[in-house]
This record gives structure tokens, sequence and C-alpha cells, in this order.
């Protein structure tokens, strides 16, 4: 990440755009296209060797970036413009690499091809909607920075034409916004629900002398695990208090794990 092979050639395609160098926006519009297609294969390549399926529910770092949001994006927009500045001002160069952690392209595109091998095509599906809200982040945020330090009037590219250019970046950025919207609010009502279910689970375990270990929210589904002495408390009023909570309908399955509690020798 802190090499960030597909940064240079990214911000070199603001660059190209903002002087209306063609020659140069096609070589680097070609780099990404290729740095990405590469990384993607790699990470299928490594994937065969891994003895079990690396998706989202085996491993943490692919569950952080097979569901892109909208914070995703605030936070890209951030860093391409500091990015940016730090291109176009050669004494502030040294912040690139940490411009390069924080924007992270390779990790989706690797995420992306572990996922492809591992046959969980929509998580592949949501780490490259990831690289492309990063791509397009830096794209715009870069474009508007380069215009503020009106790079275009130093460089002697004043009155070049490159509005066609940024249409596509402003369009690309537009359609990655919807996904991000409907991830977002997918993971709020997710979050909420898991909240909602968890406060009332406690206090039914609580009721019962038992107590809630854990509560996880998978799509319309959400399990209960809990823990307590015999004999174990009865699911019909926790159905109760969920209704009266306004979580009719709702599936919920409860795991209920008896235990024993014996007194330590003295």
């Amino acid at each position: 990440m802190i090499v960030a092979p597909l940064m240079t050639p990214i911000l070199g395609i603001v660059l190209a755009v903002v002087l209306a160098d063609r020659a140069n926006l096609r070589r680097c519009v070609l780099l990404v296209v290729a740095g990405a297609a590469a990384v993607v294969a790699i990470g299928w390549l490594l994937g065969l060797f891994v003895p079990y399926p690396v998706v989202a529910a085996t491993n943490s770092q692919v569950a952080a970036r097979v569901t892109p949001r909208i914070a995703d994006l605030i936070a890209a927009l951030a860093t391409g413009a500091v990015g940016s500045v730090a291109l176009a001002r050669s004494d502030i160069s040294d912040t690139l690499p940490g411009v390069a952690i924080a924007i992270s392209l390779v990790p989706p595109l690797a995420v992306a091809g572990l996922t492809l091998e591992s046959g969980a095509p929509h998580q592949a599906l949501g780490s490259f909607l990831l690289f492309i809200t990063n791509v397009a982040a830096i794209l715009a945020s870069g474009i508007v920075v380069m215009a503020f330090h009106r790079v275009h009037q130093i460089s002697g590219a004043a009155g070049a034409r490159y509005g066609g250019a940024i249409a596509i970046i402003a369009a690309l950025l537009l359609v990655v916004i919807i996904p991000l919207r409907i991830n977002s609010d997918r993971i709020d009502k997710t979050t909420v629900r898991q909240s909602e279910v968890q406060a009332v689970a406690e206090r039914w375990a609580d009721n019962a002398g038992w107590s809630v270990t854990g509560v996880t929210a998978t799509g319309d589904q959400v399990l209960i695990e809990a823990t307590g002495p015999n004999p174990a408390p009865a699911l019909t009023p926790l159905r109760h208090d969920l209704d009266a909570a306004g979580l009719n309908g709702l599936d919920v399955r409860v795991s209920l794990i008896p235990a024993s509690y014996q007194p330590v020798p003295g």
C-alpha cells in the first residue's frame, strides 16, 4: 500500500485532463486498467493456494471491503484532494505514502480476486465497487484541486478543452453514489435492527437468570446466542417482547447454551 503503484497513474489522469494532454491521458488510463486487472488476477491465483474460502465470513479484512458506503466516498474525496495537493506542490510530496495508505486502491482489487476464486461474485463486485469509488473520488477531487491551483495556466495550457473528460468523471461519480447509498441504508437498518433485538433479548435473558453472549443480524434474520443455568428460558415471552417492540414478523433464531457453574474447592 505504501508503494501504491496505481496512485501515480490515477493522479496522472487528473493532470492529463487538466492539461488536455491526450497522449498521457491514454497512457495513464491503460496503466490503471492493466494494473487493476493484474491485481485481480494475482489475487485469484493466490486464492488457489488457500485451503478455505476467503470471503467475508472467514476474513475480517474481506468483510471490511465488500460493502462500501457513502462514508467511503467521503473519505476517498478527502484523501484524493490531499494527494492532488501533494502532486501540485513539491514541498509536501512526502505526504503521498500516507495518502496511498488512506485511499486503499490495491486491497479492494486483491479482495475482488480472492472472492472470485472463492465463488463469491457478489462480494467481488462489492470490493470492485470500492475501488471504482476511490478512483472516481481521486479524479473528481483532484481536478478541483488542480483547477484551484490553476495548474493549466501555470503550464501554459490555458483555454485547453477538457470538458468532456470532466463530464465523464462527474457521471462516474454519480453512478457510484447510487449503490453506495443503497449499501449505507441497508447497513444502517441492519445495525438498528440488531441493537433493538439485543436490547429486548437482554431483558428477556436477565429475567430468566441468563445472559446474551451475542446478537448477529444477517439479512432478514437475527441470531441470538444466550447462556445460563438450566432450565432454559421459554421463547414465547421473547416473541411477545419483540412484537411489543415493533419487531413483529422478524425472523429471530435463538441458540441456548446451558451452563453449569461449579464452586472452586478452597
